[in-house]
């Protein structure tokens, strides 16, 4: 095994994430190895999913000095803007974000991921999309062609995307989602589990429904 990656966050994404690279080293590849967590929540030490709490995740900068390699689970749901902020202030350098795609993925050959980008098992991404860094795309769902995601795009299990998007940064599509071909969504915007989008979101905005329509806000705090 060459790199050993720690996830920032805990239950949820990261856990996930971690366990989806153990079954990945059960199918040969064995580029990556989990190790552990930093979580500012729980006492470092804690065992969590059987493996450790590390450290917070102020002491990012610590692990990268012994070699580590990171992936951001810190997302939420309702508005990304702060946790974001967060994960940059760690200063990780790009070259340490580790990219993890599951064996069971299907990509095409011309994707393009930024670095940091996790593509859980089962997904299937067509021809001439585009990720950029830190982005997540988990279990079985589908990204339609020449669609553009931007940095720290969160896509939900079973999720549905359409052709020719353009998905700003920060934004969160809900799990078992449908997005119409065509469509624009603006920065930091989130669309509800179960909703079928057929018409473009703005910056900021939550949407979500059959059809979706814009609910309110993001709480960003």
């Amino acid at each position: 095994m060459n790199k050993k990656v720690i996830c920032l966050g805990g239950q949820g994404d990261p856990a996930s994430i971690g366990k989806a690279i153990i079954d990945a080293n059960r199918h040969a590849d064995d580029e990556l190895e989990f190790v552990g967590f930093l979580n500012d929540r729980i006492k470092v030490g804690t065992i969590l999913e059987g493996f450790p709490i590390l450290g917070r995740l102020d002491q990012a900068q610590t692990f990268v000095d012994k070699g580590y390699y990171f992936i951001n689970g810190i997302y939420r749901i309702d508005g990304n803007k702060r946790r974001i902020a967060l994960f940059e202030s760690l200063a990780i350098p790009e070259s340490r974000l580790a990219t993890f795609v599951h064996p069971t993925a299907y990509v095409a050959p011309n994707v393009v991921f930024g670095p940091g980008c996790v593509v859980m098992p089962n997904v299937c991404i067509s021809p001439e999309v585009t990720f950029g860094k830190c982005c997540i795309v988990l279990q079985s769902a589908t990204v339609g062609h020449n669609n553009v995601v931007s940095d720290y795009c969160h896509i939900s299990a079973q999720a549905c995307l359409g052709a020719y998007l353009k998905i700003g940064k920060g934004c969160h599509i809900g799990m078992n989602s449908t997005i119409r071909e065509n469509i624009t969504i603006g920065d930091y915007s989130t669309l509800g589990m179960g909703s079928v989008l057929h018409k473009n979101i703005g910056k900021d905005e939550i949407w979500a429904g059959f059809p979706a329509r814009f609910i309110r806000r993001p709480h960003d705090d």
